[in-house]
């Protein structure tokens, strides 16, 4: 007797991409259960350079989502990454490809993850581009921004974008506040470069807009433009420590709950700036930082010891139990001792009596019981 189709899908789940590609050859029937989960979740990265200058696998998804047009209240993830050499030709062809994205995207109407990163398609300057086109082409605009230009998911809950990017390429506009107020439902955002030149376009964001958002990461200028108002717990902010600052801090902290979670690990930040987060977001309870040492914190002591100029800086935060540091660079810390970083353990603690957790740059973990002990996880 034949199984049925939910117990035929349960064990497809289980096979990899390239076994239900074979077994979509067999039947008609197998054919149609292999392909409904091939097609859910869809990765897909794109190396361009001068031997290969095209997102083949990108285009050949595209004309398989044109045949299949059934499949497309399938798709539950989609992840597409274009990366290139320095060989990759001038990116100009590039935007062709975005409207070819364009036609499919919209009719993903059941998405739950989407991320999107389009490499080099934004390294055109907007002057150049604009001689590229035709007289009566549309307004210049970022290549995530054509992509997704018609798209509204009311069911996506984690959402990140981007593309390569360097000074005097084109920004966003209008079209991403419109695209990000139409995700009722989205939890967690990225947007990878949306930097200080277009970061001012998220205040045309509605206030309303966004209202389950709980994680954010990008730069801190988008961060203090779109926190405000917003139930955001979970903060990782990219670019450089000197882009976090008095202006854009206070913002930060306007969030409708207590942010939790800050993630410093994607910059070099000097303690200095750990104490001007600690004035403005006294309520973090885990803390993920890259220490910029050599820079900031004087020799006086051998080794992991110069880490113990944290001890000020870290009584600055009442509520903070998990300190993270293994993201700093061991080599301006020496080498890893057990007995330094004990002593190191006991003298934060004493500054933050909230700490419970902690990792050091050396990798080793160390936790607090009851009694006040602390002890090295093995």
């Amino acid at each position: 007797m034949a199984l049925p189709n939910e117990i035929l899908t349960a064990i497809f789940n289980q096979l990899s991409s390239s076994d239900l590609a074979v077994l979509a050859q067999i039947s008609y029937r197998f054919n149609a259960v292999a392909e409904r989960i091939l097609y859910s979740y869809v990765y897909i990265t794109d190396n361009i350079s001068e031997a290969s200058p095209y997102p083949l696998k990108t285009l050949w998804w595209c004309d398989g989502m044109r045949r299949r047009q059934h499949l497309f209240d399938t798709t539950r993830k989609l992840q597409i990454r274009w990366q290139a050499d320095r060989t990759a030709p001038p990116p100009h062809y590039l935007s062709n490809i975005c409207d070819r994205l364009a036609d499919i995207l919209p009719f993903l109407l059941y998405l739950d993850s989407l991320d999107i990163f389009l490499g080099p398609a934004n390294l055109v300057p907007p002057r150049e581009l604009q001689q590229l086109q035709h007289p009566n082409a549309p307004l210049l605009m970022h290549p995530i921004e054509r992509v997704l230009r018609s798209c509204r998911f009311t069911h996506l809950r984690s959402c990140s974008l981007g593309a390569e990017w360097t000074k005097g390429v084109q920004p966003y506009t209008g079209v991403l506040t419109s695209f990000l107020a139409s995700l009722t439902s989205l939890r967690h955002l990225r947007i990878s470069d949306l930097h200080s030149d277009s970061s001012l376009v998220m205040q045309g964001l509605p206030l309303q807009a966004l209202p389950e958002l709980s994680t954010f990461r990008g730069s801190a200028d988008a961060a203090a433009t779109l926190l405000p108002g917003r139930p955001i717990q979970y903060l990782l902010l990219t670019g450089q420590d000197s882009d976090v600052n008095r202006e854009n801090l206070p913002r930060m902290a306007c969030t409708t709950v207590p942010l939790k979670c800050l993630d410093l690990s994607a910059m070099s930040a000097r303690p200095v700036l750990l104490r001007n987060v600690s004035n403005y977001l006294p309520s973090v309870e885990s803390l993920r930082v890259k220490l910029a040492l050599r820079h900031t914190l004087h020799y006086a002591f051998s080794g992991i010891r110069i880490l113990a100029s944290l001890s000020t800086v870290l009584s600055a935060f009442h509520q903070l139990s998990y300190l993270d540091l293994s993201p700093t660079d061991i080599d301006g810390v020496g080498r890893a001792n057990s007995f330094e970083e004990l002593g190191l353990c006991r003298e934060w603690s004493r500054a933050c009596p909230s700490l419970r957790r902690i990792i050091f740059p050396s990798q080793t973990e160390w936790v607090v019981n009851e009694g006040h002990i602390w002890s090295q996880i093995q």
